[in-house]
């Protein structure tokens, strides 16, 4: 049970530092947190571990907590402030790929025991960024639109349908696109089922997770 407790224990750490940086800086510590988690996310997704007993890839909780950001950014401020933190993630992803792959031409100084790691890391990380910048763009521009659609819907009532119909069905849209783009040829067909099948339940949970950190940030906003 020790992924299971460590999983929990990432949720809770996760979504609270986001109400931290929220606390802090404002809308500036959502987008600090969006280029954090971004980066992590995609680092994180190269380990796979069992959960409830189902393969599945790091990253869901921390990628997943983007979505509570936009959420709390569209819910807060305004859509424009949402798709800009979306921006933020994607110039700053692009920016570790960028400055990673320069990295990995240099040629490592004998006393270097450290430069293998690197690259087994970071050698696979542009078909993780395709695939993470691709799934990214559409699922999280789709939560800031869906999510300001419903609120001019349903005139800034009911927060929990908004946030979990808009966070599940774009978390669905991620899930689609990263575990095909990202998965198809490294693993098997079998592996890949169980990654996105487990993901997708996590995800699911970590949508009903966050709704409580979003009525907490709308509250903080009244202050």
């Amino acid at each position: 049970m020790i992924n299971e407790i460590l999983w929990v224990v990432l949720l809770v750490v996760s979504f609270a530092l986001i109400i931290v940086a929220y606390r802090l800086f404002g809308k500036m510590g959502l987008f600090i947190w969006t280029a954090i988690a971004v980066i992590l996310a995609n680092i994180q997704v190269m380990k796979t571990v069992q959960i409830f007993g189902l393969v599945t890839a790091m990253g869901n909780v921390v990628y997943s907590s983007l979505f509570l950001v936009t959420d709390i950014m569209a819910e807060n401020h305004s859509k424009k402030d949402a798709q800009k933190a979306v921006w933020i993630g994607f110039f700053a992803l692009i920016s570790t790929t960028l400055i990673m792959q320069i990295t990995l031409f240099f040629t490592p100084d004998a006393s270097d025991s450290l430069s293998p790691h690197i690259e087994a890391i970071f050698s696979f990380l542009p078909r993780i960024t395709l695939a993470s910048l691709t799934a990214y763009l559409i699922s999280q521009s789709h939560d800031v639109w869906l999510f300001a659609a419903l609120k001019k819907r349903l005139k800034s009532k009911k927060l929990w349908l908004r946030n979990n119909l808009s966070t599940i069905t774009s978390q669905f849209l991620d899930n689609v696109i990263f575990t095909l783009l990202a998965f198809v040829g490294e693993f098997s067909w079998i592996i890949i089922a169980q990654i996105f099948v487990t993901s997708m339940i996590l995800k699911i949970i970590i949508s009903f997770f966050d709704t409580p950190f979003v009525y907490w940030a709308r509250k903080m906003k009244k202050i």
